[in-house]
């Protein structure tokens, strides 16, 4: 069975989101956006050096709607892109404030 490379990149992010939604935040002791951040940035540099590791120096275009782009665009716009509502999800469930303050903060 053959995947497209869309599919490979698409399967990597979904697998990464899965992982960190499913098994990390949800047992994390302190859920701020802070540290989810931090944790978002290392899985994000995680796809993208999977990613690299496939498709670096390959040549091989992504078709992202009506655009070609690298293999490096296509894997960012897609994991922002599946892990928006996922996070927005999370952080509602969780009551995780979006603006960054704690519920003790006093302003």
């Amino acid at each position: 069975m053959v995947v497209s490379p869309e599919a490979q990149i698409l399967i990597l992010v979904g697998l990464i989101l899965a992982v960190a939604y499913l098994g990390i935040f949800p047992t994390l002791r302190e859920k701020t956006i802070n540290r989810l951040m931090q944790i978002d940035l290392g899985l994000n540099a995680l796809a993208l050096i999977v990613a690299g590791a496939w498709f670096w120096g390959t040549g091989v275009q992504f078709t992202l709607l009506f655009f070609e782009v690298n293999w490096v665009v296509f894997t960012i716009v897609c994991y922002a892109i599946i892990e928006i509502p996922l996070f927005l999800h999370f952080a509602k469930a969780h009551g995780i404030r979006l603006d960054g303050r704690d519920d003790n903060d006093t302003e």
